[in-house]
């Protein structure tokens, strides 16, 4: 079995500014959300964890690994989207910038990639990838990744077609695929 978790609450997730690929650290109730993500994620045992090499993953990763003494393996595929421009602005400002722009982001618009950085259908292809290693690897499960809500929402998208995917997961939860 695999398991998708979102990482903790960054100061950026709460103000509601993209993040992208920057080093942006738990904040308080991030690294509480981690705390009760270990106590989730002892009921499903994993074997293996693996994470996001983003920092907010690694971050949220050492948390659970500590509860469950494991340590966390980089896939680097897990990533969360690369924002491009859009990295370090603000919801609002992109809204009131590109309104369209933001609307086929949310929508999950496979065909429609952030200005400067990475297209949605290539996010999705790595994220597939990755999933189909893990769950090739037999001896290893169940497997738990702590990765990026816009991760899972793509997941999800190819793997649970109807499946709620126009909502981000909450911070510290977790997904069955």
């Amino acid at each position: 079995m695999l398991y998708l978790a979102r990482h903790g609450q960054t100061a950026y997730n709460a103000a509601g500014r993209f993040q992208g690929w920057l080093p942006v650290p738990l904040d308080a109730t991030g690294r509480e959300q981690s705390r009760e993500l270990a106590e989730l994620a002892s009921s499903v045992a994993p074997v293996t964890l693996a994470c996001s090499q983003i920092e907010r993953a690694r971050e949220t990763a050492a948390i659970v690994g500590a509860r469950l003494g494991l340590e966390p393996v980089i896939d680097e595929r897990f990533a969360e989207t690369d924002a491009g421009d859009w990295t370090d602005r603000t919801f609002t400002e992109v809204i009131a910038e590109d309104p369209e722009g933001f609307a086929r982001f949310a929508a999950l618009d496979m065909e429609w990639g952030f200005p400067g950085g990475e297209r949605l259908a290539d996010q999705q292809a790595r994220v597939l990838t990755a999933i189909a290693d893990w769950r090739g690897r037999h001896d290893q499960h169940p497997v738990l990744v702590v990765c990026h809500g816009n991760t899972i929402r793509l997941a999800l998208a190819a793997l649970s077609p109807g499946s709620l995917t126009d909502e981000r997961p909450e911070n510290g939860s977790i997904v069955a695929l």
